[in-house]
């Protein structure tokens, strides 16, 4: 029987118990990078009717931004922007951005919490007004950096024949990011 905690409410923990369930956590978030790396391999049976799933359109963004030089938070964004998809589709950049904020760039971060309104300016059978929803954020610091994001990382990342990198390629981009200390402020 796998060692518990005496508590039946934290307030009754003992030095003892949350040493004991510190140890547990960190073992579990060593193993973040696998779980991110199944997410994004389970989007090969998401939702589609995209010509491509939502896999392959996650390698295509990933691999867009390395063959364009970009850094690795920047790829291992691209590779992770829509993980949220099925959990939160309405605000999966916010979900993804939650989760990924302890260890990515601040602007990589806020990409991909905004990509999702930034996208809007691509489907062109919605309103003026929702096509331009990124407007509102024209003084960000990371506004030029987003519309790039969209423009060469996400909304021409549907295309059956470009030929992406596998996500063996971008295995150890995530475990080297996801292995960092984390930061929170």
């Amino acid at each position: 029987m796998q060692k518990v905690v005496n508590f039946r409410e934290m307030n009754d923990g003992t030095e003892e118990d949350f040493t004991f369930l510190e140890a547990l956590e960190d073992g579990f978030n060593t193993g973040l990078p696998d779980r991110l790396l199944q997410t994004v391999k389970n989007l090969e049976h998401s939702f589609s009717g995209y010509r491509i799933s939502r896999y392959e359109h996650s390698l295509q963004s990933a691999t867009r931004a390395y063959r364009n030089g970009e850094d690795e938070d920047m790829i291992v964004g691209g590779l992770l922007h829509d993980i949220g998809d099925e959990l939160a589709p309405h605000t999966h950049g916010e979900m993804v951005a939650a989760i990924t904020k302890p260890y990515l760039s601040k602007k990589v971060t806020w990409i991909i919490k905004m990509h999702p309104v930034f996208q809007q300016h691509y489907m062109s059978h919605l309103s003026e007004e929702e096509r331009n929803a990124r407007d509102q954020f024209k003084d960000h610091p990371y506004y030029d950096d987003c519309v790039k994001f969209c423009r060469d990382y996400d909304q021409n990342c549907f295309d059956p024949d470009y030929e992406y990198l596998p996500i063996e390629f971008f295995e150890p981009m995530v475990r080297r990011v996801f292995s960092r200390e984390p930061q929170f402020d």
